[in-house]
């Protein structure tokens, strides 16, 4: 089947690939060095970094959950909408009692959670209880990495406005230095405290501050670092409350749902909650460098095409992330699968980890590198909703998923132990992407433009000439475990290049070229 051009080419669509790229290098630079990050937390603490972990996802699930998820997908369309249609002064007004609300109710959370630290683990971590002293030791963490809270959501509040400007790089470069302070806090500050955790957690506390300062002067530069004022009627503030509340659980659904994860993992054998995470890290690789980049970059645009009343472009751009996902997805998810002990053991296999670790956590990564195409796609699709300023239906999906997440833990637990956690997980990313694409489909939000049949068949081939280079040349997954690190580096790297080359070989000798990768004939 011929492929026949598009209408016309996705508006701006170069720029969106531009911009994708662009974030997705800088996320690159922090996902390679939040890798580093681990290795070197991975090789000084091993598996008993449990409390830490804990100590660091309460708020960093509070910052994904206030922050980065429900407060951007509300402020940037509504701030993108006051960008197009009115003068800057109401735009920095705007920004002015923004960051006022925002900041008053950060720092009232804070206090409370700093006050109550010895209690949030009861909530996050209750299978801690069985041991006094990594319990006591958790809420000891938490008074420290809670305030991260205020600083990174401030960070984010100032990569909102600089999203909604198209200033892309800086807020995607910026978890460099939370990646920078946690490895310096490991390798130097260890030595400064009885227990060496703590250097951890005021390695968290101190990044969060760095984050927010390195990001003010280039706020600055677009003349919208204002004055914080706290006003309780605006407008424009009232608009973005109102999306918030919804988007709250909608766009923080995969968050939560890790969450429970956790929760149950601390009833489950020792280290459990480590394998989880060390797991979840990697599979988060190629879903901060592609999907989430592809995400932050349409959002502004998605927003710009709704506020112009244009639906056909919305259409297209909405399409073209959506096959961006599926050419990157694929091979990503293929490659963590089949690659999972090799990636493991050349990563993890060091200092306090054990062979037995990278045997657990190699399942569980088996088990989040199945459901990566589902964690991508949702990243793009829910896009096409927050940008139309309806935050209420993913919500609906979002509760619903779950459920569906809270049914699989309990079924899968048992038999599989923290693999089902992370299955289920899989499964529900997989339930919420259906409900998402089908109400998009539904309200004629989004439409496929033309050559999805071939670009599928495409896709098919290279994905298998990949898996047969991968399979052929990975060899027996136990002798990864007697190599040297130096051997496996060095082989992992053969094969990552070789499977690198041939999937977009084949894809080159199938007909695809740049310009598809631009919108012109995808």
């Amino acid at each position: 089947m011929a492929e026949s051009p598009v209408k016309s080419s996705t508006e701006n669509s170069p720029g969106l690939l531009r911009s994708s790229s662009i974030v997705s290098v800088m996320t690159l630079v922090s996902r390679v060095l939040g890798l580093i990050r681990d290795v070197v937390v991975a090789q000084y603490f091993g598996a008993r970094a449990d409390a830490f972990f804990v100590a660091f996802k309460i708020p960093n699930f509070f910052r994904r959950l206030f922050a980065e998820g429900a407060f951007s997908v509300a402020f940037v369309p509504v701030l993108s909408e006051y960008r197009r249609l009115r003068p800057l002064d109401e735009v920095r007004l705007l920004i002015a009692r923004v960051s006022g609300l925002l900041g008053m109710a950060l720092l009232a959370i804070t206090v409370l959670a700093v006050l109550f630290a010895d209690y949030l683990p009861w909530v996050f971590s209750p299978g801690f209880r069985d041991d006094p002293a990594k319990f006591a030791l958790t809420g000891d963490l938490l008074r420290i990495t809670f305030p991260y809270l205020l600083f990174i959501s401030l960070t984010a509040f100032a990569s909102s406005v600089l999203n909604a400007y198209g200033r892309f790089a800086v807020p995607a470069f910026t978890p460099v230095l939370l990646n920078v302070c946690l490895i310096f806090a490991a390798v130097v500050m260890s030595d400064w405290f009885e227990e060496p955790l703590f250097a951890l957690a005021w390695g968290v506390f101190l990044a969060g501050l760095v984050q927010l300062v390195f990001q003010l002067p280039f706020v600055a530069r677009l003349g919208l670092l204002v004055r914080p004022v706290y006003v309780r009627h605006d407008e424009g503030v009232s608009r973005i409350g109102k999306l918030m509340i919804p988007a709250l659980f909608g766009v923080s659904v995969s968050q939560i749902n890790l969450l429970l994860d956790t929760l149950l993992a601390s009833f489950l054998e020792s280290g459990s909650v480590s394998w989880l995470y060390y797991s979840d890290r990697l599979n988060n690789l190629p879903l901060g460098v592609f999907a989430i980049a592809i995400g932050v970059v349409i959002l502004p645009s998605l927003s710009g095409k709704h506020a112009a009343n244009d639906g056909d472009a919305f259409s297209r751009t909405l399409d073209w992330a959506v096959r961006m996902v599926f050419l990157l997805a694929l091979p990503a998810a293929l490659a963590l699968v089949v690659l999972a002990t090799p990636l493991m053991s050349t990563i993890f296999y060091h200092g306090e980890i054990t062979a037995y670790d990278i045997g657990k956590m190699t399942m569980s990564l088996q088990a989040y590198g199945s459901g990566l195409l589902a964690f991508m796609l949702i990243k793009v699709l829910a896009p096409g909703y927050y940008a139309r300023q309806d935050t209420k239906t993913p919500v609906k999906i979002g509760i619903q998923a779950m459920v569906v997440n809270m049914v699989l833990n309990l079924a899968l637990v048992f038999p599989l132990q923290h693999v089902g956690l992370a299955l289920a997980t899989s499964l529900s990313a997989y339930y919420n992407v259906f409900m998402l694409y089908r109400g998009l489909r539904k309200t004629d939000a989004y439409q496929h433009q033309s050559g999805w049949l071939t670009f599928i068949l495409k896709l098919l081939a290279a994905n298998l000439a990949l898996f047969g280079v991968m399979f052929w040349l990975m060899g027996s997954a136990g002798q990864w475990l007697e190599w040297s690190a130096l051997d496996r580096s060095l082989w992992l790297t053969v094969i990552v290049v070789a499977g690198v080359v041939t999937y977009f070989a084949v894809l080159v000798a199938a007909g695809l070229r740049l310009r598809h990768l631009r919108g012109s004939v995808f």
